[in-house]
């Protein structure tokens, strides 16, 4: 009885799979590459989201803490006074205002602006139109500080906003 032959390798039927399995390997690697750089891009763009929103609450504090230490707390029509010389664009909405400063003398309101919109350490797309202050006097004396920017791929400003009441 003969045995069954094993079967014989043609070795011409395995020529070239070698390099296809490289050439598997080298696309499976080459899209992870890929997926490691725009992961890379996505945390780029939200750290620096991330920077311009803490800028934007560092100068809503600047200029709050400025308010509160320059109020006049003599009497509360002298209080009502003095915060209505910080009121800054009273008028518009969605970071489109207008109105400008309502008491010129105010020098801390300008000085503010400007450093917002700084080209070199202010935000990045802010203008002075964009920044409103508004003041509500009376039993609350209501006082909201709108800071907005725009980045060169947003289509609408950002915006952060910080309310307190002034005593």
């Amino acid at each position: 009885m003969n045995a069954p032959m094993p079967p014989v390798c043609n070795p011409q039927r395995q020529s070239g799979v070698m390099l296809i399995e490289a050439l598997i390997g080298l696309l499976i690697f080459s899209i992870g590459i890929l997926a490691m750089i725009g992961m890379q891009a996505t945390a780029f763009s939200a750290s620096a989201d991330a920077k311009n929103r803490a800028d934007a609450a560092a100068f809503a504090n600047r200029i709050i803490s400025e308010i509160w230490m320059s109020i006049d707390r003599t009497s509360d029509g002298s209080i009502a006074t003095s915060l209505n010389t910080f009121a800054l664009n009273t008028t518009g909405t969605d970071c489109a205002f207008s109105g400008g400063q309502a008491d010129a003398t105010n020098t801390g309101v300008a000085a503010w602006v400007s450093a917002v919109t700084d080209t070199t350490t202010g935000l990045l797309g802010a203008t002075a139109n964009m920044q409103q202050i508004s003041v509500a006097t009376g039993s609350q004396n209501l006082v909201t500080v709108t800071v907005c920017w725009r980045t060169p791929q947003d289509l609408r400003a950002r915006r952060h906003q910080v309310m307190t009441n002034v005593f």
